[in-house]
């Protein structure tokens, strides 16, 4: 699965910290989101995405074989 979150986070300069603060996670699991090295669940991706005023869709997507 790939996601946009890098690209987000920098249009709303927002430090991964920050973002994991305002959705209830650790710098970490952001950070292994970002990297493809956990996949979130739908709650947190919902999270994710309303912060960054996007769907779901718009942040993550399925990769050919997820």
């Amino acid at each position: 699965m790939k996601n946009n979150i890098r690209v987000e986070r920098a249009i709303l300069r927002l430090t991964q910290q920050e973002l994991a603060q305002r959705i209830g996670v650790t710098r970490q699991t952001i950070n292994a989101i970002e990297t493809g090295k956990y996949v979130p669940s739908t709650v947190l991706a919902l999270k994710m995405a309303a912060v960054f005023g996007k769907s779901v869709n718009e942040v993550f997507q399925l990769e050919e074989g997820d």
